[in-house]
């Protein structure tokens, strides 16, 4: 009976998302990385997609408040260049933070690369890797074909200000750059995040 709570643990990540290690990313590792990174530039979140829908952020939430901006956060990208101001993106885009140790995060990445080109041109997809270390997520990143571009939060700054205690973490953004929805769930697959975006930015996917 000792051994039930030890066996539960991994059960509980894959259910309820995932807390960061107690353990701290090698610093050693990112100095070794010399590969060319998989994800893609990130200047282009910051002109809106091709086809967007116009804004639609005065709508006020199901609750009845008017939307709230990303964060006031300017993070670093994955591949170098200039660091990106969340409230720069353009929207509508879906913003999802992961990291390589987090089961669920694993799980639901392939998903939102298909999203990024069923979408294409009428939505960014943004990755945010979070308290991970740079060789881990290209590893990562290569081994499961993500070419959408991807921020790097080492410090876990965006999901602080989200006020959310672990990952994933997927944030639903209109074309005004307002925080529409910020989805808990846990794994998504292609279905249930062809719905959601369906639902609170009113774009249609093909799942």
């Amino acid at each position: 009976m000792r051994r039930l709570p030890a066996l539960l643990l991994p059960l509980a990540l894959l259910a309820a998302g995932c807390t960061a290690p107690a353990e701290e990313p090698t610093p050693s590792e990112d100095r070794k990385n010399t590969r060319p990174s998989p994800f893609a530039a990130c200047a282009p979140l910051t002109v809106p997609p091709a086809s967007a829908s116009p804004p639609v952020s005065d709508a006020p939430t199901p609750g009845g408040a008017r939307p709230a901006l990303l964060p006031a956060l300017t993070l670093p990208c994955f591949t170098g260049g200039d660091p990106v101001d969340l409230r720069a993106v353009r929207g509508p885009a879906v913003v999802n933070l992961w990291a390589s140790w987090c089961p669920p995060c694993r799980k639901e990445l392939p998903a939102f690369q298909r999203l990024s080109e069923r979408a294409a041109g009428r939505l960014q997809v943004l990755g945010v890797n979070t308290r991970d270390s740079r060789d881990a997520a290209q590893a990562l990143g290569e081994d499961f074909g993500i070419r959408f571009p991807v921020l790097f939060d080492q410090g876990e700054s965006l999901r602080r200000e989200l006020g959310r205690n672990g990952i994933p973490l997927t944030v639903f953004v209109d074309a005004d750059s307002r925080v529409r929805h910020v989805d808990t769930s846990g794994a998504l697959d292609d279905a249930r995040l062809a719905a959601l975006v369906r639902e609170h930015l009113g774009l249609a996917v093909p799942e």
